[in-house]
């Protein structure tokens, strides 16, 4: 049995999963693949090529976190078990091709190949959209990390050619095609700041004051998703200074992404690569999650011909810029900006022109024709 789960590119909708509100990823052509067979008792042994180890565990004993690499495939048996499924015990052998620490979401790629796998070796069915919540529950209940669903649902219903925009608090989707003539330009800056998780829970925490003061005069309100930006500025005297500027990043960014959305519907990119300039300085500015690597990848991308658009994705500190290109002039971008990038930091980038691809799959399955995901594609 082979699976693979992709990692994701988020175009526009930074930090505002968390909040109920709308992202735009695609799935990328970096994968998590699990090749796994089947034991006869309830055990899981669990190698990783990429960090040389071997990790096993007992599913008859209580699951418990270690610290590690391995906590994103036990948190996967753990929620599985919790949701009342009986798994088998397993051999996994783990390849992952997602750059680790690049933000593009190596930990949800692991998790979603995780799922499959088990429920293959299993005999047992989920649809796409249990298995992402129960990949994001491993996530945030036995890894630790605080997420949203956007990682693991577009790794779980990515389709090639297509953004997806997704309603984080209905899970409603719809798929919009990227233009033909146009690429995906994914600079890694190569650093990662040491603050960044941190960050991520203090972040959060700040939108969730954000919501408790507000709702103090907007009652019946949930999440940042349901406030406009005319009564966070009638309101703005009730926040802390940081709280209204998280606070208006989310709101301005959720509207961000449903104009990105109408862009991609009628190809224009021009008006998309604005919006993703305007969610950088948003994200820059308001938000405070980037550093002076991202915003030089940027500016370095902008520069280039061809270049429609360019922000940070991810979390944040650090990580991978994402460029909407013309095609023409992908290749030459590409090579300019690593090489002044590389002037100007003395850090080699990665640069990885890509399209958008396929959510998870069965690769092959030598014991059954059962698919963990539903449909096969």
């Amino acid at each position: 049995m082979v699976c693979r789960a992709p990692g994701r590119v988020n175009l526009i909708g930074e930090h505002t999963d968390y909040n109920d509100g709308f992202v735009m990823p695609a799935a990328i052509g970096f994968s998590c693949w699990i090749a796994g067979a089947g034991r006869d008792d309830r055990h899981l042994r669990i190698i990783s090529e990429n960090f040389a180890e071997v990790v096993k565990a007992n599913l008859d004993a209580e699951l418990r976190p270690g610290g590690t690499w391995a906590d994103y495939v036990l948190g996967v048996a753990w929620a599985l078990g919790q949701a009342g499924l009986r798994l088998r015990g397993a051999d996994l052998y783990i390849h992952g091709e997602v750059p680790l620490g690049a933000g593009l979401s190596s930990s949800a790629a692991v998790e979603v190949a995780t799922a499959f796998s088990l429920l293959s070796l299993s005999a047992s069915v989920l649809d796409r959209t249990e298995i992402a919540r129960l990949c994001r529950r491993a996530e945030c209940e036995f890894v630790g990390a605080r997420v949203g669903i956007m990682d693991q649902f577009v790794s779980c219903h990515g389709r090639a050619g297509n953004a997806l925009m997704l309603d984080c608090r209905s899970l409603e989707y719809q798929l919009l095609p990227v233009p033909g003539d146009a690429e995906l330009v994914i600079c890694n800056t190569m650093v990662k700041h040491a603050l960044a998780s941190g960050e991520y829970n203090a972040r959060r925490s700040e939108c969730e004051e954000g919501v408790r003061e507000l709702s103090k005069v907007l009652p019946g309100i949930r999440s940042l998703r349901d406030v406009v930006a005319a009564q966070l500025e009638e309101h703005r005297a009730l926040l802390r200074p940081a709280v209204y500027r998280r606070s208006r990043h989310v709101i301005s960014e959720n509207d961000r992404v449903v104009r990105a959305a109408a862009a991609l519907r009628t190809a224009d990119c021009k008006a998309f690569g604005r919006l993703m300039l305007d969610s950088h300085r948003s994200l820059r500015d308001d938000y405070q999650v980037s550093c002076r690597e991202l915003d030089l990848m940027v500016e370095l991308a902008c520069k280039q011909p061809g270049v429609y658009g360019s922000r940070m994705t991810g979390g944040g500190f650090g990580g991978c810029t994402v460029s909407l290109v013309r095609s023409e002039n992908a290749a030459k971008m590409r090579e300019h900006v690593s090489a002044e990038y590389e002037r100007a930091t003395g850090l080699r980038p990665d640069v990885y022109v890509c399209a958008p691809a396929d959510g998870a799959e069965m690769v092959w399955n030598g014991a059954s024709e059962a698919s963990a995901g539903g449909e096969a594609r």
